[in-house]
């Protein structure tokens, strides 16, 4: 029979009970972690968050029938007397593994029936661990990544407001934006037909708050988007949003770079560089295929368009012509890979839109070896490898096409050789990508598109190519990326009427289409607005990468699955009929 707290108050947590604490009384309280019936005494490891003790109960104890029926899991209270183990006895697997408590009084708080796993169990279906999400996350690992997340956000915290910032809250039901990911929609039951949207992240709000003359913001938002699951992104997730009034690029970054440092150094004891290094979108792409490259390995791309031109190949020829290029990237040491293996990388390549790859061996024996080798003589191919730095033993893999096509593809390709090298990365390569592409063509729609969000300031002395050569302009805007993660974007706003209806006026908004969609921020453009630019970055993201976990459903305490369900909650679930009618809403279909 379970009992009450009443008379009893915990003095100390599970893994706090140490040597220095040899002959006192102190009373801990946690689940059973395990419990060993020996012949004059019985053991129970109690664990909290915290760590885990052991309590010993011996036979002629009055508690002795108690602890002989406590089983795992159940709640348990102890009081006891701190006392050494003897050398023999001392568990170096246990931080507290030289001690234990002899106890002098035992409560069973909570009984537990079977639990559908051992909190000790590894190797737990993800399903059934997100099911019975409690009995997870009371697994050490699991608590350990949730007080290292803790840290992590009152760290930010600190610094920010030590730097002058505020913490303010905006809303959660806010008006949807056109622009961007698709909303989650809110019905409205006092305004029937209407919706809200949940904030896929508080851009416009954070700058009404610059407006309004809070010059340095911050806020661990709730940001939702409707967006397909992958391994690092959720439907709903924690962004550390910031923005500053009367400032620029730099100083944005110098802050991000000063508060990041902070934060690894008081959490991880890891020291990162004052400065990031800085690449432009252009470079990004071009040396590594992606605007989120790790550098943390080489196998940059190179580009032999002006080595193959003229070659009678057609492949290289028809990229040429078209305005593309040829480029590559050495797989060192990749030369014995498969055939089948090589296959998987010409695939990957093709999910990126690119018709194929050709590649080149230099086996150790010092012959050449190519997809390519009946159009190209022995020496041609030994001219591309030279430019690639080749040496025996080496797999080099080219792709042909549009500009965007063969770097995207071999960006992808890059990540893959990576991987089946099954290379050991160790450290944290934070750097910083500049200078996007303001617009983005949508073919679908026939127009282009704002490639972050509409509010977002383009480079000056770009600003005549909107009328020649939009797709070349570019915009004030800057990606913090850590080991290939893109952990957050930002930019320079607009903050001139004139320029964000010219914005509007080119993304083809009607002054009445940009009205309904942005109203209140044009009003508030009318009325004095500083320059402004902001951050956010995906702190779930970050924690994710600190940890070394593989997915955001590890950093996460009640995360969605694939489909954007909750196994812990079944959400979402139906709705009742009355519930529906209250608001306004049939279901079209609804019986299947």
């Amino acid at each position: 029979m379970a009992e009450s707290l009443a008379g009893m108050k915990r003095s100390h947590y599970c893994g706090e009970v140490m040597e220095n604490l040899i002959g006192q009384t102190v009373t801990v309280m946690g689940w059973v972690n395990k419990q060993r019936d020996l012949p004059t005494v019985i053991f129970i490891v109690l664990r909290d968050r915290t760590g885990i003790v052991q309590i010993a109960v011996s036979k002629d104890s009055e508690h002795y029938a108690l602890a002989k029926s406590i089983r795992g899991e159940f709640v348990v209270a102890a009081t006891g007397k701190v006392i050494a183990r003897t050398p023999e006895n001392v568990n170096k697997d246990m931080p507290t593994g030289a001690i234990e408590i002899d106890v002098n009084e035992i409560r069973v708080l909570s009984e537990a029936e079977v639990p559908p796993f051992q909190v000790a169990d590894e190797g737990v279906a993800m399903d059934t661990r997100l099911k019975y999400r409690y009995m997870d996350l009371r697994r050490p690992e699991m608590q350990q990544i949730f007080t290292l997340r803790h840290n992590a956000a009152q760290s930010l915290r600190k610094y920010l407001s030590g730097a002058g910032f505020l913490e303010i809250e905006t809303p959660v039901l806010i008006n949807s934006s056109p622009e961007g990911a698709r909303d989650y929609l809110v019905p409205s039951r006092m305004h029937t037909g209407s919706f809200y949207a949940l904030p896929q992240s508080p851009q416009q709000m954070k700058q009404i708050l610059m407006v309004s003359g809070f010059d340095k913001y911050f806020q661990l938002a709730r940001c939702f988007r409707d967006e397909d699951l992958r391994a690092d992104r959720q439907p709903e997730f924690t962004q550390v949003d910031i923005e500053m009034s009367f400032a620029e690029e730099d100083d944005i970054m110098k802050m991000t770079e000063e508060m990041m440092g902070t934060m690894f150094k008081e959490v991880l004891g890891v020291e990162l560089p004052e400065k990031f290094p800085r690449f432009s979108w252009k470079e990004s792409m071009e040396r590594f295929g992606t605007d989120k490259p790790d550098t943390r390995y080489g196998m940059e791309l190179c580009d032999i368009s002006e080595t193959v031109r003229g070659v009678d190949f057609q492949v290289f020829a028809n990229a040429l012509e078209n305005g593309g290029s040829v480029r590559g990237i050495n797989a060192e040491g990749c030369a014995t890979l498969p055939r089948k293996q090589i296959d998987a990388l010409v695939e990957v390549a093709k999910t990126h839109k690119a018709k194929g790859l050709a590649w080149i061996t230099l086996p150790e024996d010092g012959t050449i070896k190519s997809t390519i080798s009946k159009f190209f003589t022995d020496e041609q191919l030994r001219k591309i490898a030279a430019k690639f730095n080749a040496k025996a033993g080496d797999l080099i893999l080219i792709c042909a096409d549009e500009n965007r096509i063969v770097c995207e593809a071999l960006g992808a390709v890059r990540v893959a050789v990576a991987n089946k090298r099954g290379l050991t990365l160790e450290g944290f390569n934070f750097l910083w990508v500049t200078e996007f592409p303001l617009l983005e063509w949508s073919p679908d729609d026939g127009r282009f598109f704002a490639s972050t969000h509409p509010f977002t300031s383009p480079v000056e002395e770009d600003m005549p190519l909107l009328e020649t050569d939009p797709a070349a302009v570019r915009s004030r805007s800057y990606d913090l990326v850590l080991n290939g993660f893109e952990l957050g974007s930002g930019s320079v706003r607009i903050h001139r009427q004139d320029m964000q209806d010219k914005m509007f006026n080119f993304l083809g908004f009607t002054k009445d289409s940009a009205a309904e969609s942005f109203g209140y921020f044009l009003e508030a453009l009318k009325y004095g607005v500083p320059p402004h630019c902001g951050i956010g970055l995906g702190f779930d993201r970050i924690i994710m990468i600190m940890t070394g976990a593989d997915s955001l459903r590890e950093v996460i305490a009640f995360p969605k699955v694939k489909d954007a369900s909750c196994p812990l909650t079944n959400a979402p679930n139906e709705a009742t009929a009355a519930h529906l009618a209250e608001l306004g809403i049939e279901i079209a279909n609804a019986d299947g």
